[in-house]
C-alpha cells in the first residue's frame, strides 16, 4: 500500500463526500469507477470506513452508520489530486527509461503501478499526446516522440509570457490570500534545502513544481493553468534528466527562486519582471544543454 498510499488518502476524502449524501453505497466496481480508483482501494477504503465506525460492510451491503467528521478527512497535505499522482508516476517511469525517444509506455501497467482504473490514465495521456510528445499505438501502448530543440523554444517562448503575467497577479493578490502563506512555506522550505544541498539537491525538482504552479495558479486563468502539465513534464523534470553539474545547477536555482520570492514580496513589477525573466532564462539555457 506504501505506493499507493497518496491514492488511497485521496480517495478515502473524496468517499467520505460520497457517503454524507446517501446512506448506502455501490458495489465495489461501481465505486472503483465513481472514484477513479482499483478494486483493491475501494476495498481498503471500506476497510478503514468500517473501523472508524462511518459504514457497516457485510459483503455487498454497505450501509453508512454516521455522517464523516473532520477529523476523519486525511490532511489536505497528505493528499495529492489524481491528475498529481498520474503525472508523478508518469514521470518516474520515463526518467527510469532514460527518457529516450521510442521509449514504450503501457497504459495498463501504469494503472497497475498507482493502483488506480485504466480510464484516468488514458484521459491523463491524451491530454498530453496534444503537445506532440507522446503518440497512441495500438493495444493500450504509447510511444515516447522525444524533445527537439525546437520544441524546447517555442515552449520556453510562450512559458515566459505566461509566467510573467501570472507573477504580475501574484504581486495583486490580497494580503491575506492563501497563496502567501504557501509562499511562506515554500521559502522555508528552499532555506533548509540550501542549508543541506550537498546531500539533497535532487529534491529540487518537486520544489521546482510546486513554487511555479503557486506562480501560475495566481492568474486565475484555466488557458495557463492547465499549459502548466506540459511545463511540469519538459522543464521542472530536465532538472534530473540531465546529470551533469546537478548539485551546483540545483543550488543555483534555488537562489534564483529566492531572489524570485523576495520580490514577489515586494510587490514592485520591475523587480518581478528582472527575477522572473533571470530565472527563467536560466532555466532555457539548462534545458537546452540537456536536449543537445
Amino acid at each position: 500500500m506504501a505506493k499507493q498510499n497518496t491514492v488511497f488518502k485521496d480517495a478515502f476524502n473524496r468517499c467520505l463526500s460520497l457517503i454524507a449524501e446517501t446512506r448506502t453505497l455501490p458495489s465495489e466496481p461501481e465505486l472503483g469507477a465513481q472514484l477513479k480508483v482499483s478494486r483493491t482501494t475501494v476495498r481498503a477504503i471500506l476497510t478503514r470506513m468500517e473501523a472508524l465506525g462511518l459504514v457497516e460492510w457485510d459483503k455487498r451491503a454497505k450501509t453508512v452508520l454516521r455522517a464523516p467528521r473532520p477529523a476523519d478527512y486525511f490532511p489536505a497535505e497528505e493528499t495529492d489530486s489524481l491528475s498529481q499522482i498520474i503525472e508523478r508516476s508518469f514521470m518516474r517511469r520515463i526518467l527510469a527509461g532514460g527518457a529516450e525517444p521510442g521509449m514504450q509506455i503501457n497504459e495498463l501497467e501504469l494503472a497497475r503501478d498507482i493502483g488506480i482504473g485504466t480510464t484516468s490514465v488514458r484521459e491523463f495521456l491524451i491530454r498530453f499526446s496534444r503537445f506532440g510528445l507522446i503518440e497512441k499505438r495500438p493495444n493500450s501502448h504509447w510511444i515516447l516522440k522525444g524533445f527537439t530543440r525546437e520544441f524546447a523554444l517555442e515552449l520556453t517562448e510562450v512559458r515566459e509570457m505566461f509566467e510573467l503575467r501570472s507573477a504580475l497577479g501574484f504581486a495583486g493578490l490580497d494580503a491575506r490570500h492563501p497563496a502567501w502563506a504557501e509562499l511562506d512555506d515554500i521559502e522555508d522550505v528552499h532555506r533548509r534545502l540550501l542549508h543541506a544541498i550537498d546531500s539533497r539537491y535532487l529534491e529540487f525538482s518537486e520544489l521546482d513544481e510546486r513554487f511555479h504552479l503557486l506562480v501560475h495558479r495566481a492568474s486565475s486563468n484555466r488557458f495557463i493553468i492547465d499549459f502548466y502539465d506540459i511545463i511540469a513534464i519538459v522543464f521542472h523534470y530536465h532538472y534530473q534528466w540531465n546529470k551533469t553539474n546537478q548539485r551546483e545547477r540545483n543550488g543555483r536555482a534555488i537562489e534564483e527562486h529566492l531572489d524570485y520570492i523576495a520580490a514577489l514580496r515586494s510587490r514592485d513589477a520591475a523587480a518581478i519582471e528582472t527575477a522572473c525573466r533571470r530565472h527563467l532564462r536560466s532555466a532555457r539555457e539548462t534545458l537546452l544543454h540537456s536536449i543537445s
